[in-house]
């Protein structure tokens, strides 16, 4: 299927790594070009050097600070001027998880990390989403997608949770008042994906298990364990770019303000 991607521009907040390298990646692959940003200027360079070196697409490492209205607003100026116009804007920077202070009982929340949270995720889609608009109304066409969390549909995680809420509500809004200029705004609910930081991360679960890391991931991805889906393995980051490539690609037109989980399946709850 032709995706209708080739010479598009796009926009990856949070591109440097992770989920949003991987779908820079995958835009890239379908004939975008991209700017990443990020705060780390060091892992922007690597990142766009490897992606171009795949792809052959132009691939704009901009340094970023999403709390910053003023960063924002000069950063995606730039981006457009050097890209040549704008497309597709990918809303994910955040830290994965939540900062440590802002995730345990509530008598032991630190404000000022809940808040930090918030300001990088949700007022940070924000503010990109805003300096975007003035560029994306400029022509019939153009996409959002926020890649959020599956800690949204579930309780215990208060950063995690909340803030992946807060940007469920704010792709809704914003599709409520964009769908007019060919804007359609989508959201992304990733579950436990494989990133960078995985090999790490089962290296700690298996210790805490007793067991090598690749059988810590198979015990956690099997029925009967809290942390299984129901396709019984961990979603690759790659999975959340190809979707993330059909939402902003041309054959997604019916499908704005909405809610996608990318998880594998996870919980028995209906949402309608």
């Amino acid at each position: 299927m032709d995706l209708g991607l080739k010479d598009k521009k796009a926009f990856v907040g949070g591109g440097s790594r992770g989920i949003g390298k991987a779908i820079a990646l995958e835009l890239a692959r379908e004939g975008c070009d991209v700017v990443i940003a990020s705060r780390t200027k060091s892992a922007l360079d690597e990142a766009a050097k490897e992606i171009e070196d795949i792809t052959g697409r132009k691939i704009i490492p901009m340094a970023l600070d999403v709390t910053s209205r003023e960063d924002v607003d000069r950063v995606m100026a730039e981006a457009v001027s050097q890209l040549g116009g704008l497309d597709i804007l990918v809303n994910s920077a955040s830290l994965p998880g939540g900062s440590p202070g802002a995730v345990g009982p509530i008598d032991t929340v630190v404000d000022e990390e809940l808040l930090g949270d918030f300001d990088v995720k949700y007022v940070g889609a924000l503010r990109c989403a805003r300096a975007a608009l003035p560029f994306l109304k400029k022509q019939p066409w153009g996409r959002i997608i926020n890649i959020s969390g599956g800690n949204a549909r579930m309780a215990g995680n208060l950063s995690g949770g909340a803030r992946n809420v807060s940007l469920v509500h704010l792709t809704k809004t914003l599709a409520t008042q964009v769908g007019k200029f060919g804007i359609t705004v989508n959201c992304i609910h990733p579950g436990i994906t494989r990133t960078e930081r995985t090999v790490s991360l089962m290296e700690a679960r298996g210790k805490e298990l007793g067991v090598s890391p690749a059988e810590a991931e198979a015990q956690d991805f099997t029925d009967g364990s809290p942390r299984t889906n129901h396709i019984n393995r961990m979603v690759d980051a790659s999975e959340i770019g190809f979707l993330t490539a059909y939402l902003a690609s041309d054959k997604s037109w019916a499908v704005t303000g909405e809610v996608i989980m990318a998880g594998g399946g996870t919980g028995n709850s209906v949402y309608y």
